[in-house]
Parts: structure tokens; sequence; C-alpha cells
């Protein structure tokens, strides 16, 4: 298939495929990422670690999406439809907010290269890493508003004091810094694993 004929298939919408696509990948990314990060998840003093662990495992997951459907608004569509489940099963709506706000940004990114650039998708991915980040955020901006809205989710008085007292001025450097050394590795790694399929999309380096 020639450049021009790839291009031209680049510039139709989603199709039915693209969107069943989508779904499955849109789930195996949350899979991963639960995965990953689960454990910091339900250890109040390693929840601020969160998305260093749920960017470990999704890398190859997104690189792969991007290779299948690289049109514009696919991550955006995504990120729409995670924000919502996430919001659903009761998570801060920072965290909602953070990855809609990071899969949009990432379709922007990836986009300037019309998804065809590993270094460009994985920086794409590094940027939709720092989704779930969005709840550390306004925790650190405002802790008792987030106090307040996570006990009406369910979480426990004794998970909050847990940490409240483990948060540090320096955790906002580790989860920045971190997150962005992890989600660089496992793009890395899936770039390597997946060096045939991009070839075969057409990917560069």
């Amino acid at each position: 298939m020639s450049n021009q004929e790839k291009s031209a298939l680049d510039r139709r919408g989603l199709t039915v495929k693209d969107l069943i696509t989508m779904g499955v990948f849109g789930a195996l990314l949350t899979v991963c990422s639960m995965i990953g990060g689960i454990f910091f998840a339900v250890t109040p003093t390693l929840t601020f670690y969160f998305s260093l662990g749920a960017s470990l495992l999704p890398g190859p997951v997104f690189l792969l999406l991007l290779a299948k459907v690289p049109k514009r608004w696919a991550l955006t569509i995504i990120g729409v439809i995670v924000s919502l489940l996430s919001l659903v099963m009761g998570m801060h709506w920072g965290m909602c907010v953070g990855g809609l706000v990071c899969s949009v940004l990432a379709d922007l990114i990836a986009g300037v290269k019309n998804y065809r650039s590993i270094k460009m998708n994985i920086i794409a991915y590094i940027v939709y890493s720092f989704g779930p980040m969005g709840t550390y955020l306004v925790y650190f901006a405002d802790p008792e508003g987030w106090a307040a809205a996570m006990l009406q989710n369910g979480t426990t008085q004794e998970y909050i004091t847990a940490m409240n007292d483990a948060a540090a001025w320096w955790t906002l450097i580790v989860m920045i810094a971190g997150t962005i050394l992890v989600a660089w590795f496992s793009g890395f790694v899936g770039s390597k694993l997946l060096k045939k399929q991009f070839e075969k999309a057409g990917i560069t380096a």
C-alpha cells in the first residue's frame, strides 16, 4: 500500500471495526492499569504512587492501539468512556477529569506525526499516564475537600488519616518524576516488543 493510500485511509472517520478495536483496547488499558496500580491503591501510605504502578504495564497496549487505530479522537473517546466508568465506580472526580484531559492531550501529541512516530507515541503515553494523578493534585490543593468527597464515596477515615500522615512535599516530585520514568520504560519496552507490528503499520522511530 502506498503512502498516499495510507493517508487516505487515515483521513476516514472511525469505522465500526475501529470502534470495536477501541473498546477492546480501552478495556485492556484499564485492566493493565489496575493490575499495576492495585497494590498502591489499597495501601494508604503508597497510594500517591498509584500512577507509577498504573503506567508500568499498559505501554505496549497503548502503542499497539495507535498502530491499529491511527486516527484522531480515538484516544479521546477512550478517555471519555474510561473517565465516566471511573466516576461510576466511585473514583474521585479529580482522577476522572485528569484521565480525560490527559487522553485529549495524548491524542493531540500523537496526532502531530499522524500517529506514525514511535517517539511521539511514547511521549503521548507518558502524558496519558498522568491521568490518575489528577486526584492527588486535588488532594494537595484541597485535602479537606478531597477527604470529604472520598468519605462520601466510601473511603474510610482510617485510610485518609494514614494518607495524611504519609503526605510530604517531596511526594509530588516522586509522583511526577517516577511516572515519567516508568511510563517511558513501558513505552520503550512496548516499542521493542511490537517492532514488527509497527513496521507493518508504517510507524517510524
